[in-house]
């Protein structure tokens, strides 16, 4: 057996990562892998931490990678050359998979990392955040005023030692710039019969309305367009 032999053999298998755990309704291991993919570049794209993926998508992806592992660890020692094959190529997918749920968390830790206190400051901006990640959030806040305290800040007036201080109407907590420009692709309106995405845009000359057909990439301003994308109307590219 050579390995184009091999390989169709594999192209009609169904895909690893679809588990007989997970026929039962919730999403197949291409849709959760497509999904992954669309959140990792809208979140390396994004100016600010878009909401943390819903619907348990990085907590399923990571049950199958855990069930994959298991597979390859029951599969190792088997000398039949197509299992080997098998083997690599499953090996591989693990490797894409944990690639990209490890950038997603490194993108959004490098976000938090850089505006604490703008996500804690508001149960609004707390939202986007998983448990873990306010909890991480809390305590690299603590730590580093804690090290300000050490460092210069205990020198300071009492009132004066805050990090949060919004005297005389300036604040201090600084956000991510939403003026910024991204490409943005259009999947389509979630309008019944909604084929395009209607993007409100700001211009030096005046606003104005632009309808961006399903398919079409556009550049636009990150505030202009971040609804839709938080809709799944657009993503990201």
């Amino acid at each position: 057996m050579d390995i184009s032999d091999i390989l169709q053999d594999l192209n009609r298998d169904r895909d690893p990562f679809d588990d007989d755990d997970y026929n039962d309704g919730r999403p197949s291991g291409q849709t959760d892998l497509q999904d992954l993919t669309r959140a990792w570049v809208n979140e390396r794209g994004a100016a600010e931490l878009l909401p943390y993926p819903k619907d348990n998508l990085i907590e399923r992806a990571t049950n199958r990678i855990k069930a994959q592992i298991e597979k390859v660890e029951e599969m190792t020692g088997d000398m039949d050359p197509k299992t080997n094959f098998s083997l690599i190529i499953i090996q591989t997918e693990v490797e894409r998979w944990k690639f990209i749920i490890r950038s997603i968390l490194r993108a959004r830790i490098a976000k938090i990392d850089k505006h604490t206190l703008y996500y804690l400051s508001t149960p609004e901006l707390q939202t986007r955040l998983s448990e873990t990640e306010v909890a991480y959030a809390t305590r690299h806040q603590q730590l580093l005023h804690g090290h300000y305290l050490g460092s210069f800040l205990g020198s300071f007036p009492p009132q004066l030692q805050n990090l949060n201080d919004t005297a005389g109407g300036i604040s201090m907590i600084g956000g991510p710039d939403e003026e910024g420009g991204v490409f943005v692709r259009s999947l389509g309106s979630r309008e019944i019969g909604g084929e395009g995405v209607v993007v409100r845009g700001r211009g030096r000359d005046g606003d104005g309305e632009v309808e961006v057909a399903r398919g079409e990439v556009v550049v636009a301003r990150w505030a202009d367009v971040k609804e839709a994308v938080e809709k799944g109307e657009m993503e990201l590219v």
